[in-house]
């Protein structure tokens, strides 16, 4: 692809660092399209990805530099930390180039201590003896998720002709201090074989007590709010004990304190339907975008000249769902649902009033026809009435085909397409 936008027309004329950056910006394009096909798609890379991540979790618990014979003019642990960062970044990336920059800038951070404190320290430069050990190290304490799968998506889709000089150089630094971690034992850590053992089992059992404890945290946690709850009820049962019992010794006279003790207590009253109704429609007044509120409920504003054949079956399954829900809520709640005069009278004022241009509209009408004080037959023969007139009118204003039914209707000729 880059040798065929090369000899390409348009790029004519550029050089060779424009070309050099066009092809760099191809290769990042087509990878990360792929990134998820071809990322950690094998299952032996998968295991492999679990394997050393966990044996770098082991190793982390006790690791020290001594072990990897860094010597102490090069130990820094705030430079260690940002190199550490800096390789922890390499999950940020999708495409090869970002990934082995932050490798680069990994081996940029450590080679660059390593100079600062050969010259203070009036020695020789340090080479890859002196390098590879702390790179080692810090990989280990960065422990990044998923490396070893890293490493081969570099290795297989960054373009060989620009993995050169340093990035090739502290490139395979890292396959290599990746190499020694993956066959780190007693010998390599000089340390005896029985304590390398020893460190190993403690690590595992360090990381599984972790886990472990941490999950008997929350279940104590549990515990603690169950024994809390236990014994507020257990204070307000001795309570009510003994309020009754003073009732009996000491007769009536105590009835305004024990009043006024009741009345102290944070005890809620049981919210009717209507006291919630009333709350919920003056939270809604105060919403500065209702109509995303009422989106799923594309029947709210409807006029009966908006409806289909169709809708009916929608309406009614909607109906019963609604009555299902109100009257489990008020049986919940321990109150008497609202009487179905009330809430007739509301759909039939809402029936036929003009089509609110929002939900606040809505709400204040709904609200101002609560104080209305139709009796029942009333509501009955307003609403057939007013709902013939206006379902005609509103069939006229909203469909111009119903108008013309009718006229076609009314000629007694049918309607041509």
């Amino acid at each position: 692809m880059e040798g065929a936008f090369r000899a390409h027309t348009p790029w004519a004329g550029s050089s060779e660092e424009e070309l050099e950056s066009a092809g760099e910006g191809l290769e990042k394009y087509v990878m990360t399209k792929l990134f998820n096909r071809v990322f950690a798609s094998v299952p032996e890379d998968v295991k492999s990805d679990e394997e050393l991540f966990e044996k770098m979790s082991l190793l982390q618990q006790f690791i020290r530099p001594e072990n990897l014979d860094i010597k102490p003019e090069y130990q820094n642990e705030t430079s260690w930390l940002l190199a550490q960062k800096e390789l922890q970044k390499i999950n940020m990336y999708k495409a090869p180039r970002d990934k082995l920059a932050c490798i680069l800038n990994c081996c940029k951070v450590i080679n660059n201590l390593l100079l600062n404190a050969s010259i203070v320290s009036n020695e020789n430069p340090p080479g890859a003896d002196e390098f590879l050990p702390v790179l080692i190290y810090v990989t280990i304490k960065a422990n990044p998720p998923q490396l070893h799968s890293n490493l081969l998506y570099i290795q297989r889709y960054r373009r060989q002709s620009r993995l050169i000089s340093e990035a090739q150089y502290f490139f395979t630094n890292i396959l290599s201090a990746e190499s020694f971690i993956w066959n780190i034992d007693a010998e390599s850590l000089s340390m005896d074989e029985r304590d390398f053992q020893k460190k190993m089992d403690w690590a595992r059992e360090r990381l599984l007590g972790l886990s472990a404890s941490s999950k008997n945290q929350d279940n104590q946690a549990n515990l603690d709010v169950r024994e809390q709850k236990s014994q507020t009820l257990k204070a307000s049962r001795d309570s009510d004990v003994n309020l009754s019992s003073k009732d009996n010794f000491q007769g009536p006279g105590l009835d305004t304190k024990r009043d006024s003790d009741v009345s102290s207590n944070p005890v809620e009253r049981v919210q009717s339907i209507s006291d919630l109704e009333k709350k919920g429609a003056a939270e809604l007044l105060k919403e500065d975008d209702l109509n995303k509120k009422v989106q799923e409920y594309p029947f709210l504003f409807a006029s009966s000249g908006d409806l289909t054949v169709a809708d009916v079956e929608n309406l009614l399954n909607s109906y019963k769902q609604l009555v299902l829900k109100y009257v489990a809520l008020s049986q919940g709640m321990g109150v008497s649902p609202e009487p179905p005069v009330q809430s007739m009278q509301t759909v039939s004022d809402l029936v036929v009033s003009e089509e609110p241009k929002n939900v606040k509209d809505a709400v204040n009408f709904n609200e101002s026809s609560e104080g209305s004080s139709k009796t029942g037959d009333d509501i009955k023969n307003d609403t057939l009435h007013s709902e013939v007139d206006t379902m005609t009118t509103q069939q006229t204003a909203v469909d111009p085909s119903y108008q013309k039914a009718q006229q076609n209707e009314a000629s007694d000729q049918p309607e041509h397409a």
